[in-house]
């Protein structure tokens, strides 16, 4: 390990120790505009990242709505926090199927009328290791980006107009840095148009998504200028970190009493089943921003792209 890699995750470690002990320390009074009749609603949340999200939103004392694509998984996810003291309910959700999105939100509307956070963490992600196959692109983009895009759009309307406001953070990752380095598109001119709120637009990130997957679909994905790694699924999360940012902007134009807030943030290389369990961090530290963010008193934190707490460039 160069000198270089070795103070990285030096500096990585501290922060996490750092992390850990801001969770032992309790929200103030003034900090907290949470009760248990706040309903956080919680994406893909029978294992790994989002079961972890789930079970802190709850010891925080919120209702967490626990989902899960298989139901009967989801239910023994629930019965776990549920046996732990945690008010959380649990329902069927496959972000995938678009009358699954309806039947959960007719459910929602009619048992709890409301939600005051959605955190977006369903995805998936089918390449390990040095494998950057394309064979699953087109699950990977519906999934990450439409799945999630989608959500946002049946929740917005049960999200309860507040003061302090309603919340939706969506689960991402560096891999989607528009300006990254290492793995960003080639292409400079379609990297500033989606960079500028002035030009971004729904039309374009889908503009976006369709070209990469036609080029999948005709085999000249690899000339295509594509980041380089994890190709599919960094595309789709460059697709909901852009579409964040356009939320975050139309959002804000809302008046007072019925904001909301939108942000992302990368929970970094987790040791949950996506990463084969290859990660380097703990679920429990992953979830920790997810929560964080979540229940920030900030009014003036949106659009933003955060990791371990802080904020980062898209």
């Amino acid at each position: 390990m160069t000198r270089k890699k070795e103070k990285a995750k030096e500096r990585r470690e501290k922060r996490l120790q750092e992390i850990s002990l801001l969770r032992t320390i309790p929200y103030s009074d003034h900090q907290r505009w949470w009760s248990q009749e706040t309903i956080a609603v919680v994406t893909g949340a029978n294992r790994g990242i989002g079961f972890e999200i789930a079970r802190q939103l709850a010891g925080h004392g919120l209702t967490v709505i626990l989902t899960s694509r298989n139901t009967s998984v989801g239910i023994e996810a629930s019965k776990v926090l549920q046996e732990g003291g945690f008010n959380v309910d649990v329902h069927q959700l496959d972000i995938l199927d678009s009358e699954s999105i309806s039947r959960f939100a007719e459910w929602v509307q009619e048992k709890y009328g409301n939600i005051d956070i959605l955190v977006n963490n369903a995805g998936v992600n089918y390449n390990l290791g040095a494998d950057n196959s394309v064979e699953f692109a087109k699950q990977t983009i519906d999934t990450n980006y439409y799945g999630t895009k989608n959500m946002i759009k049946a929740m917005i309307p049960l999200m309860r107009s507040s003061a302090i406001g309603a919340r939706i953070v969506n689960v991402s990752s560096r891999l989607g840095k528009l300006n990254g380095r290492r793995n960003r598109i080639e292409d400079k001119e379609l990297r500033e148009q989606l960079s500028k709120l002035d030009t971004l637009s729904e039309e374009l990130i889908d503009q976006t998504v369709c070209a990469f997957l036609q080029q999948v679909e005709d085999g000249t994905w690899e000339s295509g200028g594509w980041p380089k790694t994890f190709t599919d699924y960094s595309v789709s999360k460059l697709a909901v970190n852009t579409y964040t940012r356009l939320m975050a902007k139309e959002l804000s134009e809302r008046p007072e009493g019925e904001k909301i807030f939108v942000n992302c943030y990368c929970p970094g290389w987790v040791k949950t089943a996506m990463t084969g369990w290859a990660g380097n961090i703990s679920a429990e530290d992953a979830a920790d921003t997810g929560v964080w963010l979540s229940l920030l008193s900030d009014q003036a934190i949106t659009g933003k792209f955060f990791a371990e707490r802080r904020e980062i460039n898209f």
